[in-house]
């Protein structure tokens, strides 16, 4: 399969569960905002993100290029072995169309060499 490389490091922030939606949630070239009875977890730009909130900045995104269909199967646990063989780990994120794997902006070039190795096509985009 392939994967392109999306412009751009992200952060991985969360907020309480009854936090508001905000603007600065939509920035970058990935975003997505998950709420659950526990969290408020948003991936964003990581330069938006405004100061006094938990985050953990630093990330790259590898997405599967798409649409999959829903019967597909294990393309996202395949992705996460080949990059748990090669110690890398990652912050998934699913679309209506498309899988994400975020990792680490210094283990990139690892991430792409293990998903190459493993056979995958990895298209840097930025």
């Amino acid at each position: 399969m392939t994967l392109d490389v999306l412009p751009g490091r992200l952060a991985v922030s969360r907020l309480t569960p009854s936090a508001s939606v905000a603007s600065w949630m939509g920035e970058g070239a990935l975003s997505s905002v998950t709420r659950t009875d526990a969290e408020l977890s948003v991936v964003c730009d990581e330069a938006a993100v405004p100061a006094g909130v938990t985050v953990e900045g630093g990330w790259r995104a590898l997405r599967v290029r798409g649409p999959l269909a829903f019967e597909l199967t294990g393309i996202l646990a395949d992705l996460a072995h080949t990059l748990a063989e090669a110690g890398v780990s990652i912050f998934a994120v699913s679309t209506f169309d498309t899988d994400v794997v975020l990792v680490k902006a210094d283990r990139l070039d690892d991430a792409a060499d293990a998903l190459r190795a493993a056979g995958h096509e990895v298209v840097s985009g930025g």
